[in-house]
């Protein structure tokens, strides 16, 4: 892979830029976190080099000086919205945040349900909470907001919410996804704290748009696309052009709320509004990270063409709109980009017409799929009777990477037929076709005994990061098992079963 992006740099400039804008504001700052606080993906897709977990890196340097808030959308509860690259609602990755923070020695202070109704489902997920010694407070929607700021900034606005004590300088508010109510929940803390004396500061952290590299940079259109279901678009800041003379990128909401927001801190402090601009707000350094700009210019294009596959796979599932499906098209022919720039696309289709030529398919459905390796060879797999079409290529790529013949099977007869017996005559399955999940299973039994299934085994960490596409929307089995091993996953909008219920 090569390297666009220098971690090492990023980091040091980020630290110093959030430790100055602290000093700033007499050590009281709430700073919102946006994006992926862990496990951000999309940032290391799109800036090669980049860690996934930089962000937790920067906390474990702050740490003794910083509080974390972690809010959540009641909404988003209710409505059980999912977290697309792990598969898990977002109630369940706050949980999971909370227990990889702890992995990294950091304590969550307090979680923030926001805009709470008294939603059944958001009290069992805060019962949850509260029975395993975790603070929950809720936050109801803010009466006013956003025209009223002289009732948002009062008694019944903020201060009906209730105050979260901290102890630490810094306190870092984060969330499991856009939308969660971060920025409200630092305006009702400082609204608390100017109540007590204290001379609290707000600024904002996240990686995307850049602001100091051009509008339409690859980067940068990746994550409108990214936010093609929000509607987001990155926008040149006319207050930061009007007040320094210099152009600096922000995206729409940022600028759109920014004057009611400055109205709003004006209120809150007194008369000093701290900012000129929504940039201004920002700590934000990544740009500062960008070392080779043509190999991030690429990655990026290839993140919107995945961007592209994920919204027409969850249109077909119902997940969102007509309307998303038409912004991610036409951020592709922005770019002039095509579906089939993806290497892994065109293999794929081929796999799956040559399983129909063959008649070798399952339930009369043919996928196809396909893995572009580290060294660029692309290797193919398509669905039979015994396996599904993802299980075929992992079982195909790491034969290739450990140089065993195609002829020689690694998973053992007796295993598989096992696990058929298994399936068919004591949980009575229609398929017994094996999915990925499964497969994986099948190859660690089968290595205890088969030296080669063994060697081949341990080649599967070489297929992370790798990219995959499928001609069919992977089961539940197949995505699982896919995500483990770590892999860019895309594929095209047909369903791998007539099925409407797949377990």
């Amino acid at each position: 892979m090569k390297i666009g992006f220098d971690n090492d740099k990023y980091l040091k400039e980020q630290t110093a830029a959030i430790q100055q804008r602290l000093k700033k504001f007499n050590n009281k700052l709430y700073l919102e976190f946006g994006g992926k606080i862990i496990y951000d993906y999309h940032a290391s897709r799109v800036l090669p080099g980049f860690h996934p977990n930089v962000k937790m890196e920067l906390l474990k340097i702050l740490k003794d000086k910083a509080d974390i808030i972690l809010c959540i959308y009641a909404g988003d509860i209710e409505r059980r919205k999912v977290r697309a690259d792990f598969g898990i609602t977002y109630d369940v990755d706050a949980m999971k945040l909370i227990d990889d923070l702890r992995s990294w020695g950091i304590e969550v202070t307090a979680v923030v349900i926001t805009r709470y109704k008294d939603q059944p489902a958001v009290n069992i997920f805060k019962n949850k909470l509260e029975r395993r010694n975790i603070k929950v407070y809720t936050h109801k929607f803010t009466k006013g907001y956003p025209t009223d700021v002289d009732m948002i900034v009062s008694d019944e606005g903020y201060g009906a919410n209730d105050y979260i004590q901290t102890s630490k300088p810094l306190v870092i508010v984060t969330g499991p996804g856009p939308g969660s109510g971060k920025l409200a929940t630092c305006l009702s803390q400082m609204y608390h704290e100017y109540k007590r004396g204290i001379n609290a500061g707000y600024a904002k952290f996240e990686t995307f748009p850049i602001w100091n590299i051009p509008l339409k940079h690859t980067v940068n259109v990746a994550y409108e696309s990214a936010t093609a279901d929000l509607k987001d678009f990155n926008m040149i800041d006319p207050f930061h052009l009007e007040a320094y003379g210099k152009t600096a990128i922000n995206y729409n909401r940022d600028v759109e709320v920014f004057p009611v927001l400055k109205h709003i801190l004006e209120k809150i402090t007194g008369g000093d509004a701290m900012y000129k601009s929504p940039t201004d707000m920002g700590v934000n350094c990544a740009g500062f990270g960008i070392i080779d700009n043509e190999v991030t210019k690429e990655a990026a294009k290839q993140e919107i063409i995945r961007r592209y596959f994920r919204y027409k796979c969850e249109y077909v599932m119902g997940f969102v709109e007509k309307e998303t499906i038409d912004r991610a098209e036409l951020i592709m022919k922005e770019i002039d980009a095509k579906p089939e720039d993806r290497k892994t696309v065109l293999p794929a289709r081929e796999a799956s017409e040559k399983a129909e030529k063959d008649g070798k398919g399952n339930a009369g459905i043919f996928c196809g799929s396909a893995i572009e390796l580290r060294d660029g060879s692309i290797v193919i797999g398509k669905n039979s009777s015994l396996l599904h079409s993802a299980s075929s290529l992992v079982m195909n790529a790491i034969k290739q990477l450990a140089g065993i013949p195609d002829e020689i099977h690694l998973l053992s007869p007796k295993v598989i037929e096992s696990i058929f017996n298994l399936e068919k005559n004591i949980l009575g399955e229609k398929s017994v076709s094996l999915d990925m999940e499964e497969t994986l299973i099948a190859l660690s039994i089968s290595a205890t005994t088969n030296p080669t299934a063994q060697a081949a085994m341990e080649k599967l960490k070489e297929i992370r990061g790798c990219e995959i596409h499928m001609t069919h929307i992977p089961t539940p089995g197949d995505e699982a098992g896919l995500r483990r091993l770590g892999v860019n996953l895309t594929s095209d909008p047909n369903f791998s079963t007539n099925s409407l219920f797949v377990s």
